[in-house]
């Protein structure tokens, strides 16, 4: 699916070497808020691996839990939301058994993020440079005699002119910027320790259209630059199609479908990526609008079974009272539903 709403994928790049290791393992994830009302599972048993040099878009509804999810792999949930099981392997290492210091020393240098709102994001006082040295001067060791802003002055003007701006910009403050140049230097930022995973936190929102596709291809050439994988929330399905391999199809806090792109769109497994992509509006033929019927269900009062039963097509009886287990049902596709498991009818 293109900008304009076709429902074609590009193949400007070759895609993830399928040999590639695993750079990101994330298994049995679970984030819950504590509320007055109860609990509520904005993240519930999500299993998925990202590997290296991969592309990997979380999509779904407002609060399914994407942006839950990617909060939850930097450990950057805070209270009332805590993490409460699963594991989050990034070299051998489970992150949510570091210690805070050290995952400080993980954030930017292994596991960057590129924030939705680069304009909440950056310090209204400091100049551009400062706030991309001031993370490269935070990360240096002990070891050595610490180098200080004016002496990071030309890596700070080499990463901007990296993501498309004038090595000037380093002098301006982010109110002379615009919505565009803001998420550039956030780009910047987020690169400047030539991280192995980059999570992209929907770059591309509140940027007007042409604004978008630069933003992402220059998040592309980066990500190819420093061999990294990203893993990227968005709702925009034009964009996710033109630029991941991987697409996670999100629903109530679970992982509803994992797939390649073109499978997705062209063969979803699940009833629910079905119907999401029969949502969408196309360009190649007249047709009348076809939305979900139904609302998502609050994550504070789920539904038994399938969190999905209420809205689907195809529910069968085990999907009231039983919740499906991720499964493979093709090389390289997981889904979570009763059609094809072993009762399936």
């Amino acid at each position: 699916m293109t900008a304009t709403g076709t429902t074609e994928t590009t193949a400007t790049r070759k895609g993830v070497d399928e040999a590639a290791p695993e750079a990101l393992v994330v298994e049995d994830l679970r984030v819950y808020y504590d509320t007055p009302e109860g609990q509520v599972k904005a993240v519930d048993d999500v299993t998925f691996s990202l590997r290296q040099g991969e592309r990997l878009a979380l999509v779904g509804e407002s609060g399914c839990g994407k942006s839950t999810l990617a909060m939850a792999l930097l450990r950057l949930t805070r209270p009332p939301g805590h993490i409460v099981g699963g594991r989050v392997i990034l070299d051998g290492v489970d992150l949510l058994t570091l210690e805070d210091s050290a995952m400080r020393g993980v954030r930017l240098s292994e596991i960057a993020l590129v924030p939705q709102g680069a304009m909440n994001s950056l310090n209204p006082v400091m100049r551009v440079q400062g706030q991309i040295t001031d993370g490269i001067i935070d990360h240096q060791t002990d070891g050595g005699k610490k180098q200080k802003d004016k002496d990071l002055a030309p890596r700070a003007r080499q990463l901007l002119e990296t993501v498309g701006l004038r090595s000037s910009v380093g002098r301006m403050y982010p109110h002379e910027l615009s919505g565009g140049m803001k998420q550039r230097v956030a780009m910047s930022i987020a690169t400047s320790l030539t991280p192995k995973i980059i999570i992209a936190d929907e770059p591309t929102s509140a940027l007007d259209v042409v604004v978008q596709r630069q933003i992402m291809q220059t998040l592309g050439r980066l990500q190819e630059g420093l061999e990294a994988s990203v893993l990227l929330v968005g709702h925009d399905m034009g964009l996710v199609a033109q630029f991941a391999d991987t697409i996670g199809v999100m629903y109530a806090g679970r992982l509803a479908e994992v797939g390649p792109v073109d499978g997705i769109f062209k063969d979803g497994k699940h009833p629910y990526t079905r119907m999401l992509i029969q949502s969408l509006p196309t360009l190649d033929e007249k047709r009348e609008f076809v939305g979900i019927p139904g609302m998502p269900p609050t994550l504070l009062n789920l539904p038994s079974g399938c969190p999905f039963y209420p809205r689907c097509p195809n529910a069968m009886d085990i999907c009231r009272n039983q919740t499906p287990l991720q499964q493979e049902v093709e090389p390289g596709r997981w889904t979570s539903c009763h059609l094809y498991g072993e009762d399936a009818s």
